[in-house]
């Protein structure tokens, strides 16, 4: 494994569709700003992150 990657785990969540629209949307637009390939899952990932954060948790 790369350094600097952490292990995924797999889980299912169940979302509207507004809000995978939504994630798409920002992958597609992390895509465009970084070059590099964003998926839905990562955008959740960050978005969990920063939720953490913001709470006084760092992951």
């Amino acid at each position: 494994m790369e350094e600097g990657h952490e292990k995924l785990v797999r889980s299912s969540v169940l979302l509207e569709e507004e809000i995978l629209e939504a994630l798409e949307e920002f992958a597609e637009m992390y895509t465009a700003e970084t070059g590099k390939k964003w998926s839905r899952g990562a955008v959740i990932r960050l978005a969990l992150s920063e939720f953490f954060t913001n709470r006084g948790r760092m992951l």
